[in-house]
């Protein structure tokens, strides 16, 4: 038995749901398709698919065998293609992850572009809080907010993130609007704990060129990056986000930035991948298209976002007429930074 061959067959057949279907693509007959399966079941000793009359359905051990032989699948490609100048335009499957504010307001509204570029390629987008380890769970290539930790995995910076401190109006008709760094003796923040090591991280500033951590008083600490977000709109006290995650709630006067003029420092935003990924067409067309991406963006980047017509600090004005004068952790939801 060809294994390789067995492998594509029963990829297919899970792609198309169908033996007939599975067949076709791939030029066989479909009584060769069947004898394929059933040896490689034979060969296994599994079970790797139910079939009946009118469906074709997964096993458990099928469902497991199906995530290896896409990987193993993918690596034959990805080697196929670094020596065959034939293949270099990119083309075929490619699996990413991603913070899910990040994806839904940045990388999301621009896949039309992706797309455009790369018709060829079929994109798997992984976007939510989930912390992926890229090797067991397939990926190809992930988007990462901050410092990075694992030396295993290949980074590229493609940008950054600007951060902001902020408030909801009703929190500051209630403590005012601080004017110094001292003046936050008087206020209480909204702590956040990273999952990974349970570290609850202090405000931090830079001013003049150099960082500073503030700790304030806190009465509630969270470690999810929206529930987060949600305990500052809804007055519970100062918090830290990316200007890409507060820009709306800016605009809309729901927030308020707090000291515009010493923001937090920036995010990296890093592009990391596996080793045996980095010669793949498909990951350096999308690393180079998100750097693009990253860079024009302007939720990322409030001078940019001024620049453009918005605002960054709308919502600062509101406060005023209403008369009142340390690296945050990992979330998938990309409100804090992210590592690798």
């Amino acid at each position: 038995m060809d294994r390789l061959q067995a492998m594509q067959v029963f990829t297919r057949v899970v792609d198309t749901n169908s033996f007939s279907k599975a067949a076709a693509t791939l030029r066989m007959t479909r009584s060769s398709v069947t004898t394929i399966i059933q040896n490689l079941e034979a060969y296994l000793k599994v079970r790797l698919l139910n079939r009946t009359t009118r469906r074709i359905s997964l096993t458990p051990d099928g469902a497991a065998y199906y995530e290896r032989c896409t990987r193993i699948l993918a690596d034959v490609d990805d080697s196929e293609s670094a020596f065959s100048a034939a293949t270099r335009v990119p083309r075929g499957k490619l699996k990413v992850d991603m913070p899910g504010t990040l994806g839904r307001l940045v990388v999301v509204p621009s896949l039309a572009d992706f797309h455009a570029r790369y018709p060829d390629v079929d994109l798997m987008l992984g976007v939510g809080d989930r912390n992926v380890d890229l090797v067991r769970d397939g990926v190809d290539c992930a988007i990462r907010m901050g410092a990075l930790q694992d030396s295993t995995l290949v980074a590229r910076r493609i940008g950054a993130s600007e951060f902001v401190t902020a408030a909801s109006p009703d929190y500051l008709a209630r403590h005012g609007m601080p004017d110094t760094l001292d003046a936050l003796e008087r206020h209480v923040a909204v702590n956040y704990y990273s999952s990974r090591n349970g570290r609850v991280l202090d405000l931090d500033f830079v001013v003049d060129g150099r960082p500073v951590d503030v700790r304030l008083r806190s009465r509630l600490t969270a470690n999810d990056g929206d529930a987060y977000l949600q305990c500052g709109l809804r007055g519970l006290g100062l918090i830290q986000i990316p200007y890409f995650v507060a820009q709306p709630h800016l605009r809309s006067g729901e927030l308020v930035e707090v000291f515009p003029q010493w923001r937090p420092a920036p995010f990296a935003i890093s592009a990391v991948y596996p080793q045996n990924r980095h010669l793949s067409p498909q990951v350096r067309a999308f690393v180079d298209w998100i750097a693009e991406i990253v860079a024009q963006c302007p939720l990322l980047h409030p001078d940019l976002a001024a620049r453009a017509g918005q605002p960054a600090g709308v919502g600062t004005r509101r406060a005023m007429r209403i008369g009142h004068a340390s690296p945050r952790a990992t979330t998938g939801a990309g409100l804090v930074a992210a590592s690798a």
